[in-house]
């Protein structure tokens, strides 16, 4: 997943104006990600009109990609173009014009779905945890030993065994504790199932 915003990333601390309706910048900031058939693009505008966006839906057309409007007025020109138009319709904002109010709080819980749903299907979840954890820091290290933990039900000093083993990869510690197998062995039996733990085990 790959985030664009009109004016690149400085307009996400300072006003870049005009940004938005700079459809040259939409088909630029794309190209330079190579858009491909295989890729889709979400189009965020609370009005669903922003050029930006529009170009940027048109632009995946274009790409054979697939295209999602996710807007808050119905029948937006985004959602028109797009080929999947999500429309969270929010009314009118307590103060008006103010879209970071109601519009961008029910476009986040939108883009949290969307987000989640792809984490499932790219297999970075078992259940209802999150399993494809890389340990950076104290808190994730933590994190990853009560993962296989709750996930294997087997005593630390095998759970802390198999995360050295495994380069502290939750998923393949996992693999090792439950299936038997070395962590190199694991490691390849999740590369071949694509990251599916599931099928792993």
């Amino acid at each position: 997943m790959v985030g664009l915003i009109a004016g690149g990333d400085p307009a996400l601390t300072t006003a870049v104006e005009g940004a938005e309706d700079d459809e040259a910048a939409a088909v630029r900031d794309l190209d330079a990600l190579g858009l491909t058939a295989d890729d889709m693009v979400v189009g965020i505008s609370a009005s669903g009109r922003t050029p930006y966006v529009i170009a940027a839906i048109l632009e995946a057309r274009r790409r054979s990609a697939m295209s999602v409007s996710v807007a808050c007025n119905p029948d937006s020109a985004a959602g028109r173009e797009a080929d999947i138009a999500i429309d969270v319709v929010v009314g009118p904002e307590f103060i008006a014009g103010s879209t970071r109010l109601k519009a961008g709080t029910a476009q986040k819980l939108v883009l949290n779905m969307l987000t989640t749903l792809a984490m499932v299907r790219s297999h970075k979840t078992y259940g209802n945890r999150m399993v494809d954890v890389r340990a950076t820091n104290a808190k994730l290290v933590a994190r990853a030993f009560s993962l296989v933990q709750d996930v294997t039900g087997a005593p630390p000093a095998e759970v802390q065994a198999a995360l050295d083993a495994s380069d502290g990869e939750v998923k393949t510690a996992i693999a090792v504790i439950l299936t038997g197998a070395s962590a190199a062995d694991a490691r390849e039996r999740l590369d071949a199932a694509a990251g599916s733990l599931r099928a792993v085990l």
